[in-house]
């Protein structure tokens, strides 16, 4: 039971914060975030309000949370990534995730437009992203609840596997319920 609800939270695995990362890497993590909206698309599609309303899982975020999530999150790496390449080792804001997909937008606002915004913030992301040098990849932001430095290279990896971690919350819960993917 334990294993299967650890399936549930997290269908691809836990993030493995990578030791180093290579040109490559960077490129194939870049391409999966460059990627994400239209997955965000595919994972939506021909679903009605009642089904964006179903968890991923039991004491787990609807579908319509999960996606005002996913831009909630990736706005702040935006945001982040922009503050790490022009200021030095700036203390970045942690936000509460889970009041944020309580907030009276997540009801209001339909799930489309999260994902238009996605479009758009991923396609600057993406830009600056691919326009960054080695210097700027070795360039951090302090996280004051880990306590730590954390390099821009580290950031790519995460949101790469978080792109791909909340596809598979809605994907997995679509084959489960046998609802077209």
């Amino acid at each position: 039971m334990q294993d299967q609800l650890e399936q549930l939270k997290y269908p691809i695995g836990k993030f493995v914060r990578p030791e180093a990362t290579s040109p490559e890497q960077r490129k194939e993590q870049i391409a999966i975030i460059k990627a994400l909206p239209s997955w965000m698309d595919a994972c939506i599609e021909n679903l009605d309000a009642a089904q964006l309303e179903v968890p991923y899982r039991e004491g787990g975020w609807t579908i319509k949370q999960v996606v005002h999530h996913v831009a909630d999150s990736h706005a702040n790496a935006y945001i982040r990534v922009k503050l790490a390449l022009t200021e030095d080792n700036p203390t970045i804001k942690p936000y509460k995730e889970a009041e944020w997909a309580k907030l009276p937008d997540v009801d209001a606002i339909p799930v489309n437009v999260s994902v238009t915004m996605l479009h758009a913030m991923h396609r600057r992301l993406v830009a600056l992203l691919e326009s960054m040098d080695d210097a700027a990849w070795q360039r951090t932001y302090f996280h004051p609840e880990q306590q730590r430095n954390v390099p821009l290279w580290e950031v790519v990896a995460m949101y790469a596997w978080h792109s791909k971690h909340h596809t598979a919350h809605i994907m997995q819960l679509r084959r489960r319920m046998n609802w077209p993917v």
